[in-house]
């Protein structure tokens, strides 16, 4: 219980930390939202007028507190440009987001997990080393890259077996769910690939650091055999690590597949993120970027109390230094 405080504490101090540093950054951008508005031979009267309506005339620091006693009653405001709101503006970039990359990860998990799995229990050098190069080769293809060659191959329209929508997102949302779901096969398959074979490295130094331990041979003496000891001890004691990597990994894939949402014209967070800063939209880039910043840490938070849960040397020494103390 006091872990979990400690890091709600630190949680709540670096959301702070990381509002101050937003708000100032784009202060100190160049541009002026009020000009952008007014258009370019617009008189110095109304971008004067539109710099009050917008409340820019006023000092930082009320612009700052302004903008923070609306987070906490959960108004996220109103884009300058769109009138829209925000929270709008971000629920539906999200529901485009957020499916692609749980998807994604899920099928990151489905080719990662085995396939790193099976590279320790391989015998034979010649199928280790395959193992390595694969993971070699599917890492380091660019993201882009590897979305164009599935377009090539899928593509409705362009690839030789044209079957997948490969651009654009249907204009109901999830309320047409196929058409939905088709638009993320590709982009999904483009993301799980890649990571995949990130995960699959993890997978193979976690577990190749156990297969020759005595945690290992201990278990072998009680009768399992070398794959049977492998998959039940030697995964269950690297799973504080891979769950680390698993959360940090989806974490960073909201803002990791924004070329991935570029590519196939996908309307989602990291593409509108990209707009926002262009059309230099103050309230909506501040916003999106605090929330992006509180959902990594909220993982990160998540991904601390499991890997303390998961690991009982961790609680172990944590008790033994309160005993200390």
């Amino acid at each position: 219980m006091r872990f979990v405080i400690r890091r709600l504490l630190l949680f709540v101090v670096a959301l702070f930390g990381i509002s101050v540093v937003v708000f100032a950054a784009l202060r100190i951008l160049p541009g002026d939202v009020a000009s952008i508005m007014a258009g370019i031979n617009a008189p110095a009267s109304r971008v004067a007028q539109l710099r009050e309506q917008l409340g820019l005339n006023r000092p930082l620091v009320a612009q700052y507190f302004d903008w923070m006693g609306a987070l906490v009653t959960g108004d996220f405001g109103t884009s300058i440009l769109t009138g829209r709101s925000v929270t709008a503006l971000i629920g539906a970039r999200a529901s485009i987001t957020f499916p692609l990359i749980i998807v994604g990860l899920l099928i990151a998990m489905l080719i990662g997990l085995p396939l790193g799995c099976a590279a320790v229990l391989a015998r034979s050098p010649r199928v280790r080393m395959a193992f390595h190069v694969l993971a070699i080769i599917g890492g380091s293809v660019p993201a882009l890259w590897g979305g164009l060659l599935l377009i090539l191959l899928f593509g409705k329209g362009v690839g030789l077996v044209g079957i997948l929508p490969s651009q654009g997102f249907p204009l109901d949302g999830w309320g047409e769910p196929v058409g939905a779901m088709l638009s993320l096969i590709l982009p999904a398959f483009t993301v799980g690939i890649i990571v995949g074979a990130s995960l699959m490295r993890y997978t193979r130094a976690a577990l190749g650091d156990l297969a020759n331990s005595g945690y290992i041979d201990m278990a072998r003496s009680c009768g399992m055999t070398r794959t049977q000891a492998v998959l039940r001890v030697g995964l269950r004691l690297a799973m504080p690590q891979l769950v680390s990597v698993i959360g940090l990994t989806f974490a960073s894939m909201v803002t990791g597949v924004m070329v991935i949402e570029n590519l196939f014209a996908l309307p989602g967070i990291g593409n509108g993120l990209v707009t926002d800063v262009g059309n230099r939209d103050l309230i909506a880039v501040q916003s999106e970027l605090f929330l992006l910043a509180a959902f990594f840490l909220t993982i990160g938070l998540i991904v601390d109390v499991l890997h303390r849960l998961l690991d009982p040397r961790l609680k172990n020494a944590s008790g033994v230094s309160e005993v200390s103390a």
